[in-house]
């Protein structure tokens, strides 16, 4: 319980890899807000709410909150920041997890889906970041993860194809967390990314590739998860700016 009375904010909260990252902040003591877009079920091939995470987190004896929040939009994040303050009046741990990918070669990629990758994993990371350093800096103490992934690094198409809007995205929520990591360290507070090194098995990914041969050797979320919940606990003086795979973090810090 090390994260005993922390208080997190997950995005990307409904389903997937945000999902087992609520739970597992909530395991370890936090008060997790559950963050997403998605209040009811639109395609059974893409089960999950905020309040069936929610459910989940309280039927585990965690505490959690759903709050529906739009990360593209300015005026959304900070009413999901206001709900949090006033719920549980603080925060310290932000995990940038929402994401959405456009998995078209970039001759069929509409200036609307380019935008929409854009506008998600990258101005979403940057717009919730922005609407929580006021808190961690006057609490001097705070903790923001970002979830990247190998698309920012490879120079083809990788093991899962992900569109080339989605991997400019990524690299540049990398270049974020150097730069954010920076000028926060003298706030205490801690800024990191970290990305999975195998494809990780959640509703999103089998949606997108249903053929179970596509999905041999993918993991599960656990490791990332874990990974997680340790740089949850660092501030300033511990580990922060840095950008890695879950492997490389579990073995740095044997986790």
């Amino acid at each position: 319980m090390k994260l005993k009375n922390q208080v997190a904010i997950v995005t990307g909260a409904s389903r997937g890899l945000g999902k087992a990252i609520a739970m597992g902040l909530a395991m370890a003591g936090a008060r997790v807000v559950v963050a997403a877009r998605s209040e009811v079920v639109k395609d059974k091939k893409l089960p999950g709410t905020i309040s069936k995470t929610v459910e989940a987190i309280e039927a585990a004896g965690g505490v959690a909150m759903a709050v529906r929040c739009d990360v593209t939009d300015e005026g959304s994040v900070r009413t999901m920041v206001e709900r949090t303050i006033a719920a549980f009046g603080r925060i310290d741990i932000l995990v940038n997890n929402a994401g959405v990918a456009f998995y078209y070669p970039v001759v069929e990629t509409p200036l609307l889906r380019w935008d929409l990758v854009l506008k998600v994993n990258l101005h979403g990371t940057f717009l919730c970041s922005k609407a929580v350093l006021p808190t961690m800096i006057d609490q001097k103490s705070g903790s923001i993860i970002n979830i990247s992934s190998l698309a920012a690094d490879e120079r083809d198409e990788g093991t899962v194809p992900t569109g080339v809007a989605y991997a400019v995205a990524k690299a540049a929520v990398d270049r974020f967390c150097y730069g954010l990591a920076t000028e926060v360290g003298c706030h205490n507070i801690a800024v990191n990314g970290i990305k999975p090194k195998a494809p990780v098995d959640t509703e999103g990914m089998r949606y997108w590739e249903p053929d179970e041969k596509t999905t041999e050797g993918w993991a599960s979320p656990d490791k990332m998860v874990k990974c997680v919940l340790f740089l949850a606990a660092q501030d300033a003086s511990g580990v922060t700016g840095t950008v890695s795979t879950d492997e490389e973090l579990s073995k740095w810090h044997g986790l």
